[in-house]
């Protein structure tokens, strides 16, 4: 049986300040969101779920509004159309912000200070602006859209479907795709750049020392060691991209309807709260479980490689 050393008070402490952190700022406001979508909407108020009458106790929970979204084709297709248009941007990220992350980390000491800071500008200008700006640069006369359209790339976007015709990049699933990966690169870089950064190069050496190419040291040294930096930064871009309502609202069109929307009309325009409370309980249970599952898989894995 393994043994587990007893802990102090400071121990308990330390562990017990992100659990109460978690427990005021996440899992009390879900179990109130919880409430109120099997609620009965009065007025102004909502029914109590349990209730003491004549000596009998009673628990109402209004079930309909999760039937109706596993029946209703429209949630569907938003909740996929979130993951889809998450995942996309989340690889994409990836895909660029690696290699940016990599020079970063290796760079020369006295520049990265300078390299951080280029990545972090843009929060130096409100997320409505930047995002706003891109219908100009992607409307007719912008100086994107016409970029685009001398190299020719609405060929391309058109045969990948990603727009409906030639020189028509706005309020499409191009500048959707387009708005979310500017906005959240820097999401992505951030945690690379400090997982890369704290790698210790005498492993690289090492492996160039038993015969590795550079190719193949990267790939077996630097890929598993930045493991943790890959998943929090694909969870920092991910899980608010699936949720994203501002860029879809102003870059997206009618084919790119995501889940931020349909809350945001639930909310706002219908003012049904237990309707938008179940479609807001189903979104994050669709996010948080597949990364609890993963986070215990790759727990088990490291625990089994020590």
């Amino acid at each position: 049986m393994a043994h587990h050393p007893k802990l102090n008070w400071r121990d308990r402490t330390l562990i017990g300040v992100p659990y109460a952190w978690l427990l005021v700022f996440f899992l009390l406001p879900f179990l109130i969101v919880m409430k109120i979508s099997v609620s009965e909407m009065e007025v102004v108020s909502f029914k109590d779920l349990i209730t003491w009458k004549d000596g009998v106790l009673q628990l109402s929970l209004k079930l309909g509004n999760y039937l109706f979204i596993t029946q209703d084709e429209l949630y569907f297709l938003t909740y996929l159309n979130s993951l889809k248009y998450a995942a996309i941007t989340t690889v994409l990220c990836l895909a660029i912000g690696y290699p940016f992350a990599y020079f970063m980390a290796r760079a020369d000491r006295s520049v990265q200070p300078a390299l951080v800071m280029a990545v972090m500008l843009p929060f130096w200008t409100s997320f409505l602006l930047r995002v706003y700006a891109w219908k100009g640069l992607l409307g007719e006369g912008g100086w994107a859209a016409m970029a685009l359209n001398a190299v020719h790339a609405d060929q391309l976007l058109m045969a990948l479907d990603l727009i409906p015709g030639p020189g028509q990049y706005l309020n499409t699933a191009f500048s959707l795709v387009l708005g979310m990966l500017y906005t959240y690169l820097p999401f992505m870089i951030l945690p690379l750049y400090a997982n890369l950064s704290k790698m210790d190069l005498r492993l690289l050496e090492a492996a160039y020392d038993l015969g590795a190419t550079p190719w193949v040291a990267f790939w077996k040294v630097t890929v598993p060691l930045s493991r943790a930096g890959i998943v929090a930064g694909s969870m920092l871009v991910f899980i608010p991209c699936v949720g994203e309502f501002v860029i879809p609202e102003l870059l997206g069109g009618p084919q790119t309807l995501m889940i931020g929307r349909v809350l945001w009309d639930e909310f706002f325009a219908n003012n049904d709260w237990p309707m938008a409370s179940s479609v807001a309980v189903v979104m994050i249970l669709l996010i948080i479980v597949p990364l609890a599952w993963f986070n215990k898989v790759q727990a088990e894995a490291q625990e089994g490689g020590r």
